[in-house]
């Protein structure tokens, strides 16, 4: 059920919705007490007694708090409140990359503006043993002053770390690649070759350049 405007939900008041997907609804909210727009990203109701769903938003918090990057999109907590979690974020501007690409071919030299700070974000990210997942056009945003910033890291899992299990069957972003040997998650047209293969990641460079 979608939350009305001016709805609270702890400290901060619901505005606006932004979107909603299989993880979950996402609003622009106000926090009053640092005077800043925030986006929240609430549960769906449906799924508020499903212990996977939680695990998973409760893994997602962490993994977007262990990452301090001008090119991450920023948690700032968890609420919960009458029932409904969220996780309160950055509220990041402008359109997405699909957006932008939707109005045209991009020039090579705003191309490569985007593309150094998508790898600058994922550099980051990788040298801490976490893996995004699920990049996507529809997972960066574009500001107006060209900074870019990786959204919705829910599908990332930590290299090394406790290996929390995920309920494929519930993830908007399967692949329809499942099988009894194991799970691939991400969106299908954007995985690259070694996450549709399946094996686990190996973020060893050196050795990948030496072949």
């Amino acid at each position: 059920m979608a939350i009305q405007s001016g709805t609270h939900l702890g400290p901060y008041e619901i505005v606006s919705a932004i979107g909603a997907g299989g993880m979950g609804e996402v609003y622009h909210a106000r926090d009053p007490k640092l005077g800043r727009d925030v986006a929240i990203k609430v549960l769906p109701e449906a799924f508020a007694g499903d212990a996977a769903r939680m695990a998973r938003s409760q893994r997602e918090a962490k993994v977007l708090a262990s990452l301090d990057h001008p090119n991450i999109a920023s948690i700032y907590g968890l609420e919960e409140s009458g029932g409904i979690r969220a996780l309160v974020m950055q509220s990041v501007e402008g359109p997405t990359l699909a957006d932008r690409i939707k109005q045209g071919p991009i020039p090579v030299d705003e191309a490569i503006r985007i593309a150094r700070q998508i790898a600058d974000a994922l550099e980051y990210a990788h040298e801490r043993g976490i893996v995004h997942r699920d990049l996507k056009p529809a997972n960066i945003k574009v500001a107006a002053d060209d900074t870019v910033k990786v959204l919705d890291f829910g599908l990332a899992k930590a290299l090394e770390g406790d290996p929390a299990s995920i309920d494929i069957s519930t993830s908007p972003t399967i692949s329809c690649m499942a099988t009894q040997q194991g799970v691939l998650l991400g969106t299908a047209a954007y995985m690259s070759p070694e996450q549709a293969s399946g094996p686990p990641f190996v973020l060893n460079w050196p050795s990948l350049l030496k072949k």
